[in-house]
């Protein structure tokens, strides 16, 4: 495999990686659950933890993604209905905004074509080599 494959494979694997973890957040952003401090929420599960992406380039050409947490993990809200409030009323919800998800979706996607493209192109040049040299 050439650097550049090697490279675009590298590339278009942070990209998925990314469009996974985003996708996730956006299908638990309504997860919520009881404050880490209410005292009467024994049995509910807590509220879903955002997570997010980070690149870090390789040595040698490319990158690795590595998952991580969203800090704040969530943001406090009024839903005094719900049976694992505190008495204030307030629960736990996920620290996912909506806009930044849609915006980490559209550049995964960019990202993982662009990379294709890469590939694609070091195929047909790999494959003009091979033509001039036979």
């Amino acid at each position: 495999m050439g650097i550049a494959l090697s490279i675009a494979a590298s590339g278009m694997a942070a990209a998925a990686l990314r469009l996974q973890v985003s996708a996730g957040n956006v299908a638990n952003a309504l997860s919520f659950g009881p404050l880490p401090t209410a005292t009467d929420a024994q049995g509910f599960p807590p509220a879903y933890t955002p997570l997010r992406v980070d690149q870090t380039d390789v040595v040698g050409g490319g990158m690795i993604g590595t998952v991580g947490t969203i800090l704040p993990s969530y943001v406090p809200i009024y839903d005094p209905m719900a049976p694992y409030a505190d008495n204030s009323g307030l629960v736990a919800a996920p620290n996912v905004d909506l806009v930044s998800a849609l915006v980490e979706q559209m550049l995964a996607r960019y990202a993982f074509a662009a990379n294709a493209k890469v590939a694609s192109i070091d195929s047909q040049m790999t494959g003009s080599f091979l033509d001039i040299t036979m």
